[in-house]
């Protein structure tokens, strides 16, 4: 899909939508999903009234299987077209499209069935990739912002004592993002932003030969002795860069970030909000500056579906 753009019959035309998404799931010919055979010769297109289209069967296992069998999209009822323009429109908008936009684009029934597709393709987008950012020479950036108010508002501070009367918790999420400069990013909703908890991101995610760019923040203190070098910026003094030391990159994600979340989405559950930290990663880390356009990031998604399901439950219920 070098090139697609709205007119692409396989965003109209669910053969046309079937034949693309079997090509990128079975590059090297069709899998059978029960017991594991490989190649075209080793199924049969079942054709017929009796027979939905694009159903296979194994000649090993004689099990039937589709494209779709293990993927977000087993067992729905939207036409396989209207899924892979859903995933071109998330992928396309920088800063994300609403579900009421997805039900009047995609002339779908309810409100509910665009929601639950764009949660589908959110889970298609996480990152499968663990291994950490940076690297010998690379520089990785650190930061923190909040967004909304939580679920439950905190009574303790994070070293456990209680707040003062004339002092308030901070009512808002955090969300902690490592971005490589010049590569990819990874986002994490916490529940507390805590030293004990920002720092296991940090290590857990950053690889220790890299130099750590923050801000002044205690979150960060100690990180001089687990990495190449840290180097911060004191935002509280109106410094901003000193040099290549910077948290631009991680800002920049976050700019974005907020923009979408309140200018779009506008209200996040903070039961969700780690879906749409997800979305937004997603589409950093396949960004033009990469290497991707709106096709390969539309195909990148695609991908991501196999091996995934988000089975249907009420909207005021967490995923687990």
């Amino acid at each position: 899909m070098a090139n697609a753009t709205l007119s692409d019959p396989i965003f109209h035309d669910v053969d046309a939508a079937r034949a693309h998404f079997e090509k990128l799931r079975w590059p090297d010919g069709r899998v059978c999903p029960h017991c594991g055979v490989v190649g075209d010769d080793q199924s049969t297109l079942l054709k017929g009234k009796s027979h939905r289209a694009g159903l296979y069967k194994c000649k090993s296992c004689s099990e039937p299987f589709t494209a779709t069998i293990g993927t977000v999209y087993e067992d729905s009822k939207v036409p396989l077209n209207k899924w892979l323009l859903a995933t071109h429109l998330m992928c396309a908008s920088k800063k994300g499209i609403s579900a009421l936009q997805l039900q009047r684009e995609l002339a779908l029934g309810s409100y509910r069935t665009a929601w639950f597709m764009a949660h589908r393709i959110r889970e298609a987008m996480i990152d499968t990739d663990n291994g950490p950012l940076g690297g010998e020479g690379k520089i990785v950036e650190a930061d923190e912002t909040y967004y909304g108010k939580p679920a439950v508002s905190p009574t303790k501070r994070t070293d456990g004592r209680d707040y003062l009367k004339r002092k308030k918790a901070r009512n808002s999420r955090p969300v902690v993002a490592l971005v490589e400069r010049g590569g990819k990013a990874k986002v994490f909703h916490v529940a507390v932003a805590d030293k004990a908890a920002v720092s296991k991101i940090v290590m857990d995610n950053v690889h220790p030969a890299s130099r750590l760019h923050t801000d002044e923040s205690r979150l960060y203190k100690g990180a001089a002795d687990v990495f190449a070098s840290h180097e911060t910026v004191k935002h509280s003094a109106g410094e901003y860069a000193r040099g290549d030391v910077n948290t631009n990159s991680a800002e920049g994600f976050f700019g974005v970030f907020k923009k979408g979340m309140k200018g779009v989405y506008q209200h996040c559950s903070e039961k969700h909000l780690n879906r749409y930290v997800t979305e937004f990663g997603f589409r950093h880390n396949t960004r033009a500056a990469l290497g991707f356009n709106d096709a390969d990031r539309t195909d990148a998604a695609l991908i991501g579906t196999v091996g995934k399901r988000l089975t249907y439950r009420r909207t005021d219920e967490a995923y687990v």
